[in-house]
């Protein structure tokens, strides 16, 4: 018995480390709502506004998809969101880059 007991805990070690990845984004979420409002600031609704609104409308996705507790999906879109988000502050610093 002491063996089986010794044997499972590793297992479910592991399984509770499993799980961790699927919680809520937390963080990603943060970092989506923070790019997109650096890209604000700098001026992406003038100088690229195809990237900010592409950037918004991945982080509603990953707020609707977050509320639905579809935690994998609203990861994916706000890490989508960020990476617009960050283009569109590229492209408000080089305007060779623009649209």
């Amino acid at each position: 018995m002491a063996d089986l007991v010794r044997r499972g805990i590793p297992v479910a070690l592991a399984l509770m480390l499993a799980g961790c990845g699927s919680g809520p984004p937390v963080q990603e979420m943060s970092d989506a709502r923070q790019a997109i409002a650096v890209a604000r600031d700098a001026g992406a609704a003038d100088l690229a506004a195809e990237q900010l609104r592409a950037a918004e409308a991945l982080l509603e996705s990953a707020e609707q998809k977050l509320s639905d507790r579809a935690y994998e999906g609203a990861r994916n879109d706000a890490l989508e969101a960020k990476l617009k988000a960050l283009d569109a502050l590229a492209r408000t610093e080089n305007p060779a880059n623009k649209q």
